[in-house]
């Protein structure tokens, strides 16, 4: 990953002092090697691997992948199979909603008889995933599948100590694999959360850790001149505290990558949209996901020329596995001159030409490039923006690891539910 930063900011602000970032990456690596908090040191332990293969190797013959999940649970495994899965004979489906029409929709498309269902919830008690998980065993009942072999269709994800879907597994015999307890759902892409489905996607998921290995070197450096991390944060930082920038998109030219906007939403937001009880005040960094060249059709315009609240991270994929030359006989001069380019000329030069026209408009920009979408740079890229979302939490004053304005969503629904029925 090579960063390129196109930002109006001081470089003698306090927030670039030795001092300072020193001081925060001493809170980050505090942090990362608190026992409580496990998403840095996640792929130093390779039995996650090892038992996700050995799933794998009972199941893998099925035609249907269902993933039962909500937010984290549902959100990594969909974005590292829209970026990386290879051509597969396993169809997916993800029930991540409690939408009965789409419910419907997704169903039809399976025989449940040739289908694995993985039901994903940290807490094992999920009320959006309880029910999906309800509505498949239903469909497995009236396909002919009796509940003394619903093992052989049904795979568990969820906290290896504490969980209604683990007392399942253990009474029921199924098989069940682990979201470690120092974890969050957000967090857990890399663990078998992310690491079974894309097993079925012809993933290679030792890349994937390798990856994520790979740039931890970096990301704790005490070279402030190295540290990516460390000169990302701080500009974010700057730009919220002196121009109130507080608005973050994440824009990867690559629809391949689309997904991994939207898994950057929730880490994101979840994670930073907080009350800071240190600064006694409502705080957070709204991500908005964005994807090119298709959206320089539609959210540029606003990025470009609406109020200037926005940081931007584009993302540049620098050598795609296929490419089109564009001559042609067309007769038109809108066509004419595109002879002698390839597509993937065409969508550089529209990045590049982007990240001038937003310099020129002084919009604020964080460009960063990986060689090859795959397994490797995924790796970096998903530990890089975790990490950055963690030392986030430190420049904001809040915790980046809770998440008390969705837990207080779900009391009062459970509220609501309970009345239907008075």
């Amino acid at each position: 990953m090579k960063f390129k930063y196109h930002t109006n900011i001081n470089p003698t602000d306090s927030l670039f002092s030795t001092d300072s970032l020193n001081s925060f990456l001493r809170l980050f690596k505090e942090t990362i090697n608190d026992e409580k908090i496990g998403f840095f040191h996640l792929t130093d332990d390779q039995n996650h691997l090892e038992k996700s293969k050995e799933i794998y190797s009972k199941h893998k013959d099925k035609k249907y992948f269902v993933q039962i999940g909500i937010g984290g649970s549902a959100l990594g495994p969909q974005m590292l199979i829209d970026a990386l899965g290879k051509d597969s004979s396993t169809q997916f489906i993800y029930l991540d909603n409690t939408d009965a029409d789409y419910v419907y929709d997704e169903m039809a498309k399976i025989n449940p008889k040739e289908t694995l269902f993985y039901v994903v919830s940290k807490s094992g008690s999920t009320a959006e995933t309880m029910a999906s998980f309800a509505i498949c065993r239903q469909a497995l009942i009236e396909s002919g599948v009796s509940e003394s072999e619903f093992k052989n269709y049904f795979v568990f994800c969820t906290d290896p100590v504490k969980s209604d879907l683990r007392d399942l597994a253990i009474d029921q015999g199924f098989d069940a694999l682990d979201i470690p307890s120092n974890i969050g759902g957000r967090f857990s892409v890399l663990t078998a959360v992310g690491l079974l489905p894309a097993l079925f996607a012809g993933i290679d998921i030792d890349k994937l850790f390798e990856g994520a290995n790979s740039i931890k070197e970096n990301l704790m450096s005490d070279d402030l001149d190295v540290n990516e991390l460390t000169k990302a944060a701080a500009q974010i930082s700057h730009l919220l505290v002196r121009q109130g920038i507080n608005q973050t998109i994440l824009m990867p030219y690559s629809s391949k990558l689309k997904s991994f906007s939207n898994w950057f939403v929730q880490l994101w937001g979840e994670s930073l949209g907080k009350y800071s009880q240190e600064l006694k005040q409502h705080i957070g960094l709204t991500p908005i996901p964005a994807y090119g060249a298709t959206d320089q059709h539609s959210q540029m315009q606003l990025f470009m020329e609406g109020v200037n609240d926005k940081l931007l991270f584009l993302i540049e994929v620098k050598n795609k596995s296929h490419d089109y030359k564009l001559d042609n006989t067309i007769g038109k001069s809108s066509a004419s001159k595109l002879n002698g380019y390839t597509i993937n000329q065409l969508i550089e030069a529209q990045l590049y030409g982007t990240i001038e026209a937003l310099k020129e408009r002084e919009r604020n920009v964080i460009h960063i490039t990986i060689d090859n979408n795959d397994e490797y740079n995924m790796g970096r890229m998903v530990l890089f923006f975790e990490s950055l979302t963690a030392i986030m939490g430190h420049y904001l004053r809040i915790n980046p690891f809770n998440q008390p304005g969705v837990e207080l969503g779900k009391k009062y629904a459970f509220e609501y539910l309970s009345k239907l029925q008075e």
